[in-house]
């Protein structure tokens, strides 16, 4: 049987020569100092899933838990509240919103969610919106975001459209023209769509949804409102709440805005009718508007939501703030992405103008994988053996496809990530293709 472990045969491959650089010295003596909490085993190219936190925001962290330990009461009455504001207007000039009464911090982007189409819920039992009513979603949606139109939607009486994306994809085009084809088939029985839930960047397969198209096109088709699910953009692609348009948008702080899990915004465009949203968890600041409800759902550990100012000191330290950070991660990512996919014969999953500090790599068909648990133990495989942290993709083949590429890696790019971390990589699946190695073994 073929050797399926990291440790089986020594594998060496020649490094090309690349011209990415993670940063200038400066920069990289930054990430090492900041990050030499990671473990040094790891090759971690998944930034993506869970973000990561440098060490001088934690240490503010520390200091905003010890002072509300400290005197609690004190805390509460006089610091937590305009701590928060300060927060929410950072973030309010982060993303160009009008004013910072449209910006409320909540947990995470599943949050987030949860009080859009909590409040489409309501429009359903309250007579605003018909049973039937449609609610458009992209097929890549976030899962959570998946359950929770389940949740809310459908049980209210809701229909929901799925639009069928394809993947890889090339164009723009390609996802315009299937969002179309959606709204067509949700008001062809008569039904009216009341909402849409757009991506900016799907989760996995990870690509950059023209979100301003689609937004223009919901408004020419008539849809009532329009919530971006953007969980991956602050710190990751650019964010313009004003050109995008959407009534709501949302994105995680802690994934790519270097905040420690977990925070997120929750941007509400201003309307002559109000929001009657809330949040889910009710508490006495109920009825005050949802910024000031989010700003208190109890007694809990909110020094997450209070260091936005330290981390924007921290990228700030580096050449051109978020945006060169943003930039020298999409060269990046997508230099690494095209080595890959030379080393292994396959292709990206998009082209690179569809990718922020995320692209996915097609990996070699001989490994077999077939199934979603074939990728996930692929995943652990390269976690517990070669000490490698990527996500895997698997793309079902399409009718009559000859040897398709079945698997995609889903690499990021962070300030933290050097060359070495993704010639581990590639060194790692050589050794699998070079020993024969195939999926099926890893179920024996």
């Amino acid at each position: 049987m073929a050797s399926i472990n990291g440790d089986s045969i020594s594998h060496t491959t020649k490094k090309p020569k690349l011209s990415f650089s993670s940063s200038s010295s400066s920069s990289s003596i930054i990430a090492q100092t900041e990050f030499s909490h990671h473990d040094p085993s790891i090759a971690r190219i998944n930034n993506g899933s869970f973000g990561s936190c440098p060490a001088s925001v934690i240490a503010a962290q520390q200091r905003w838990q010890l002072k509300f330990l400290r005197q609690p009461d004190h805390f509460y009455f006089n610091v937590l509240k305009k701590a928060i504001l300060q927060s929410r207007t950072i973030i309010k000039h982060l993303v160009n919103a009008e004013h910072v009464d449209e910006i409320s911090i909540v947990d995470n982007a599943t949050t987030a969610a949860a009080i859009v189409l909590q409040n489409a819920a309501w429009s359903f039992h309250e007579g605003r919106f018909e049973k039937g009513d449609v609610v458009v979603m992209l097929h890549y949606a976030y899962g959570a975001v998946k359950k929770s139109i389940e949740a809310y939607v459908t049980r209210a009486g809701g229909k929901v459209i799925e639009v069928n994306l394809p993947f890889p994809v090339t164009s723009d085009d390609e996802i315009v023209s299937e969002f179309k084809n959606a709204l067509e088939r949700g008001k062809s029985d008569g039904n009216r769509v009341r909402l849409a839930v757009i991506d900016h960047v799907t989760s996995m397969p990870s690509v950059v949804i023209p979100v301003k198209d689609l937004v223009r096109i919901c408004r020419e088709e008539g849809v009532d409102q329009v919530f971006v699910d953007a969980a991956h953009s602050i710190g990751c692609i650019d964010v313009d709440v004003k050109e995008i348009g959407a009534d709501f948008y949302t994105s995680n702080l802690h994934k790519w805005f270097f905040c420690p899990p977990s925070i997120a915004f929750l941007y509400c465009r201003k309307t002559p009718k109000g929001s009657n949203l809330h949040h889910p968890v009710v508490s006495h600041e109920y009825g005050n508007g949802l910024a000031v409800e989010s700003a208190w759902i109890g007694t809990r550990d909110y020094s997450a939501q209070l260091v936005v100012p330290a981390a924007l000191e921290f990228v700030n330290r580096f050449e051109g703030g978020i945006e060169g950070i943003k930039k020298r991660n999409h060269d990046a990512v997508v230099e690494m992405g095209e080595m890959l996919v030379k080393s292994w014969g396959t292709h990206l999953g998009s082209s690179p103008d569809m990718c922020g500090s995320m692209i996915m790599v097609g990996l070699p068909a001989c490994l077999g994988i077939s199934s979603d648990p074939d990728a996930l133990k692929l995943r652990t495989h390269l976690r517990d053996h070669f000490g490698v942290e990527v996500p895997i993709y698997y793309r079902p083949p399409r009718d009559g496809e000859v040897g398709p590429i079945t698997g995609y890696a889903r690499i990021s790019h962070q300030v933290y990530n050097t060359v070495d971390d993704y010639y581990k990589f590639r060194d790692a699946v050589n050794q699998l293709v070079d020993n024969g190695f195939t999926c099926t073994l890893l179920s024996k």
